[in-house]
């Protein structure tokens, strides 16, 4: 699927692609912060015809229905195509030497090669934490790698 990314000056950013059915959705991120969730006529793809501005709350609730059972597909689907390739769920206990620190501070990706694809929290996907992201007691961390990295990355998790 393509998506068109076009600059809108003095506003922000416009992301646009057309369904398998025809119909084009765009989400306009505006410099504020704002999002708007556009629909655009079927028979007239210049007319928009539905346009709902999202609060942060509702465009993270939107994230999270679409974003989490996509990752899991995606995974899923890579699981098929690479040999040996195998996706973990690591919990974050309490005493884990990383319950309230920066996942960059665990290294991950540097000392595994193992790459940490999302943080379950709260029922909340988090999806591609960046560094500065803090691990807390009660998160799943989502691993993908070989059995072999993916145990190491346990390993630094429970033990430091």
């Amino acid at each position: 699927m393509e998506i068109e990314q076009t600059a809108l000056p003095g506003i922000g950013l416009k992301h646009e692609f057309t369904t398998h059915t025809g119909r084009r959705i765009a989400v306009v991120s505006h410099r504020t912060g704002r999002r708007d969730l556009i629909i655009y006529d079927k028979s007239d793809p210049d007319r928009a015809c539905e346009n709902v501005q999202l609060n942060d709350d509702e465009a993270d609730a939107l994230v999270e229905l679409l974003g989490a059972p996509r990752i899991v597909q995606r995974l899923n689907d890579l699981h098929r195509e690479v040999e040996g390739l195998v996706s973990v769920q690591l919990p974050i206990v309490s005493g884990s030497p990383y319950d309230g620190r920066a996942m960059g501070e665990a290294a991950i990706r540097t000392r595994t090669g193992a790459s940490v694809v999302a943080v379950v929290r709260g029922g909340q996907v988090n999806a591609s934490p960046t560094p500065d992201f803090r691990f807390i007691a009660g998160d799943v961390v989502v691993v993908v790698g070989d059995e072999e990295n993916t145990a190491a990355v346990a390993h630094i998790l429970t033990d430091g």
